[in-house]
């Protein structure tokens, strides 16, 4: 069942799991690549919320490596030999001198702990961050403001070219230091955009990529800039990276162009790149690697085409599960649908007709699999191999949740109330009388009565198939629901004060929160007579129905719980930031 939650912004420490009871799967692999560092045949990807990741395969498969980090939203990357250094959001710069495999904490000196970009000279590193730009002259053990004529202190890149250092910035435009950062000065003169977002270098030409009127180049040291845009149908420019034979510019929503002429003209790049959105890029060797909202994409030709790496790259907000049969299904933020056929050993993207990424609900009624996401319902009759979007007469596309009881299916939204399909999402109807706010979080049902759960915290009962509704909400007090679920007769309701259960169609309500030690119940799932509940603090069971809870193995406890779904004798966890874990239910 869906909840209110959508997306909790992730800063848990990093967990080992050598010992846990629960397992990570190999998936959903993807997400924000904020972005990359290259050592040697290592590559190094910073994500939004997993951490940092390393491949040691060309992307063929990922691995954590987080072990010290504080904070797992990792703005910008940096090696220099065998060191790595990650800058984050608002706990400052991590190193590790041993390929990721520890990591401390490198922020004496460093006033503001948001560190937007890093570069690297010998021992030399300089790090951007929303508070100007600092220096280190012994490899990070220490840090100094070099601010002196920065009039703009928001730094989003920075690029060495000898003595000189350029510096872009959100609002400025360029800065030019020729004497190691102790004074600045802007260099401004033929841009006509001064949010910049990359700086890149090629010779004696230096690249900068604007906010939207493209790429820009100067070849007199950044005294007078040039437009460098011409076929750059895209001109948000995120990303700049340069191989031996092209120059690339990741954009936003126009994915990659490559120019092999210095800038002077571009060219679109993205067959195979599935998503257009390229926060970052990175070079090694022949191997170019574009970092998108969807995860990694490499190119073993300079941009002719690309194939997606994500193996192990378990960087996503699973919203939504679901079972049918063997095959798995799960929901995430802004990535779409993946299915695993093999209990998560694998699993593959399964977007094709899905115009929404953002899927919120999947519900299974025998050999239809319906999703609810942002844009509305579509419906796979072919196990997710394809979808068709399925909303006449759906006003609000905005899909919280899907229940279905025979040939009754209601979908929930955000803002349009509830909705009625009774020939199998061909059509829908609205039906919402009796409801006193339409924004609509979750629904459940059992034995022919539907509860929902409305903006506000409160609930509603319809026992005469969306006829009207009537709220139902004795022995709730100011809490917040996330998540509805029914056993029979009993409904369960998952809160930010723990779970509440009624047998009584929701006349009353009474907390059954006995051995629950996080009381902050995201997602509940029903197996059999056993209840499960997915927390702020891992899985729990209940085999009395919830008279009393107990934690479900560990390995969980640090992460959020934001989807379950039971297929045969494993129960599927779906994670704030950490994709899929799963576990055993015989022992």
């Amino acid at each position: 069942m869906k909840k209110a939650l959508l997306v909790i912004a992730c800063t848990l420490c990093s967990i080992a799991f050598s010992n846990a009871q629960w397992q990570q799967t190999s998936g959903p692999g993807g997400g924000n690549i904020q972005s990359f560092a290259v050592s040697g045949s290592n590559i190094f990807a910073g994500t939004d919320i997993g951490g940092v990741f390393l491949s040691t395969n060309k992307g063929t498969s990922w691995t954590a490596v987080n072990n010290g980090i504080t904070n797992l939203s990792i703005l910008s990357l940096a090696a220099n030999g065998t060191t790595i250094y990650a800058g984050t959001w608002g706990d400052g710069i991590f190193l590790s001198g041993n390929n990721g495999t520890t990591w401390t904490a490198s922020n004496s000196g460093l006033t503001n702990l948001t560190v937007q970009t890093i570069a690297t000279s010998g021992t030399t590193l300089f790090a951007g961050t929303t508070a100007g730009i600092f220096r280190s002259a012994n490899n990070g053990t220490s840090w100094t403001a070099v601010n002196n004529g920065l009039t703009n202190q928001t730094i989003q890149s920075i690029s060495l070219n000898g003595t000189s250092i350029f510096a872009g910035t959100n609002g400025g435009g360029v800065f030019l230091s020729t004497d190691n950062g102790n004074t600045w000065t802007a260099v401004n003169t033929g841009l006509t955009n001064l949010i910049i977002h990359s700086i890149t270098i090629k010779g004696k030409t230096i690249f900068a990529g604007t906010d939207i009127d493209g790429v820009f180049k100067s070849d007199n040291n950044g005294t007078t800039w040039t437009a460098a845009d011409s076929g750059l149908t895209n001109t948000f420019t995120w990303s700049l990276a340069i191989s031996s034979k092209n120059l690339f510019a990741g954009t936003w929503g126009g994915g990659v162009f490559i120019s092999s002429d210095n800038g002077n003209t571009w060219k679109t790049a993205n067959d195979g790149l599935t998503n257009l959105a390229v926060y970052s890029l990175a070079v090694n060797g022949t191997a170019i690697y574009a970092g998108t909202t969807g995860g990694v994409f490499l190119s073993l030709n300079e941009g002719v085409s690309w194939t997606a790496v994500d193996a192990g790259l378990t960087n996503l907000n699973i919203l939504s599960m679901a079972a049918n049969g063997t095959t798995i299904f799960a929901g995430t933020w802004g990535d779409g649908m993946f299915v695993s056929t093999n209990s998560g050993t694998s699993w593959k993207v399964s977007n094709n007709g899905l115009t929404n990424l953002i899927v919120q609900e999947i519900a299974v009624n025998g050999g239809y699999i319906f999703a609810g996401t942002n844009g509305g319902v579509f419906l796979s009759s072919d196990n997710g191999a394809s979808w068709t979007a399925v909303t006449t007469g759906l006003t609000n596309l905005t899909v919280q949740s899907i229940a279905i009881s025979g040939n009754s299916i209601f979908a929930v939204t955000g803002g349009g109330g509830v909705f009625l399909s009774v020939n199998n999402g061909t059509s829908w109807t609205p039906v919402n009388e009796g409801l006193t706010n339409l924004t609509i979080f979750d629904i459940t049902g059992s034995a022919g009565n539907f509860f929902i759960v409305t903006n506000g915290g409160k609930v509603f009962l319809c026992a005469n198939k969306g006829t009207s509704w009537t709220e139902v909400n004795t022995g709730f007090t100011n809490l917040i629901i996330y998540d509805l679920a029914a056993n029979g007769s009993n409904i369960f309701a998952g809160t930010s004060g723990g779970i509440f259960l009624s047998t009584d169609k929701g006349t009353t309500w009474k907390a059954v929160n006995a051995g629950l030690t996080n009381l902050t119940v995201y997602s509940l799932s029903v197996s059999g007579n056993t209840i499960f509940a997915g927390t702020n603090g891992g899985v729990f069971q209940s085999l009395n129905n919830g008279t009393t809870w107990t934690p479900l193995k560990s390995g969980l406890t640090k992460l959020n719980v934001l989807s379950m779904t039971v297929s045969g004798n494993t129960i599927f966890a779906g994670t704030n930031g950490k994709s899929v874990f799963k576990t055993s239910l015989k022992d």
